[in-house]
């Protein structure tokens, strides 16, 4: 890591990125724009095929490649296959880069505690990408959790065509291990038992449907519904609790509570509708900043030394690959996974 890392941050951070696909061209969008970043390259052996880059001589075939051009510098973040990560990580932990990687951290959880292993002795900075955790909606939603008092279900809706980006996993780890991070982030406890059916309908390796039901160890219970199969996208967390329901949007960054409430309705037409009583529902008016630029915002300040920057952890990422190895392990065995203690 360069001392610009290190400085009251004045001087601009030297920055990279690893693959330019669906992700890594957004990433360096972003650090080639922001002031706060000094943008040195980009990997990617397919070259610049979405001509994300400005200056087409930051394109690099490889880290190597990318080292001895740029020298030092302080991070870079890993877009590329979920399989390359460990090796990628590796080198460049090894050169003092930081990282921030892309979830899923890595394809299973030995390669992710490989890469825990490689930071540790680097001694270097790293973090997981798992953007939705900075989308408005749910940041929002965090925070006002306790205006629903007791917590009493947490449920996912993430649903959509099938994206030809997807070559290396199935839904459960590239879409799922969304869900699965924030179901743990939002009930603020570890997933302790997973229950799953998966389906394979378009002729691929790897699953295209999952259903997931399960308890966090604060006995809050959760499901899951996601697939590559619907012909309409949706992105939905929906958090029960004893007082209303918070909904989240994160297509629109939408945020909306219902209360519950003890309002007789008294119109027998509407009562099959609108069930027994209602409360008001207000949908809130959030800021939306995009969720890709407050993600590389946090990692930037924790780099910089701020301990309390919203991060996700290399140890948070292993508990969603854990907490997906168990989806899948469930769905094969049609048995539930207890999963309590499993990422200690």
């Amino acid at each position: 890591m360069t001392d610009s890392s290190r400085n009251d941050g004045e001087q601009p951070l030297r920055g990279a990125v690893l693959g330019l696909g669906m992700m890594g061209r957004h990433h360096a969008r972003i650090l080639q724009t922001d002031p706060r970043v000094d943008f040195v390259g980009a990997v990617d052996p397919g070259g610049d095929r979405f001509r994300a880059l400005r200056d087409p001589g930051l394109a690099f075939d490889s880290i190597d490649a990318l080292l001895s051009s740029a020298g030092s510098f302080d991070f870079a973040v890993i877009a590329i296959p979920t399989e390359e990560h460990v090796a990628a990580v590796e080198r460049l932990a090894g050169e003092g880069v930081s990282v921030l990687v892309e979830k899923p951290l890595a394809a299973t959880s030995d390669e992710s505690r490989a890469i825990i292993n490689a930071v540790d002795r680097a001694g270097v900075v790293a973090a997981v990408g798992h953007v939705e955790r900075y989308n408005p909606a749910l940041l929002a939603l965090r925070e006002r959790l306790g205006q629903l008092g007791r917590l009493v279900l947490i449920s996912t809706e993430r649903t959509g065509p099938f994206p030809d980006r997807i070559k290396d996993v199935g839904v459960v780890k590239d879409l799922a291990t969304h869900d699965l991070d924030l179901i743990r982030w939002l009930g603020g406890a570890p997933v302790e038992v997973v229950a799953a059916q998966t389906a394979h309908r378009m002729g691929r390796p790897h699953e295209d449907l999952v259903l997931v039901t399960g308890r966090l160890a604060s006995d809050v219970p959760f499901a899951c519904n996601v697939d590559w199969l619907t012909p309409t996208k949706s992105r939905r967390t929906r958090v029960l609790g004893e007082r209303g329901m918070l909904v989240a949007d994160t297509l629109t960054g939408d945020l909306t509570f219902h209360e519950n409430a003890d309002v007789p309705i008294e119109w027998d037409t509407t009562q099959h509708m609108r069930g027994v009583s209602e409360g008001n529902s207000v949908r809130f008016a959030l800021q939306r900043r995009e969720p890709l630029l407050v993600e590389l915002e946090s990692f930037w300040k924790y780099l910089q030394g701020e301990g309390e920057a919203p991060i996700v952890s290399l140890e948070e990422g292993l508990e969603t690959v854990l907490t997906a190895e168990a989806v899948l392990s469930s769905a094969r065995s049609h048995e539930s996974v207890h999963l309590a203690g499993a990422a200690r």
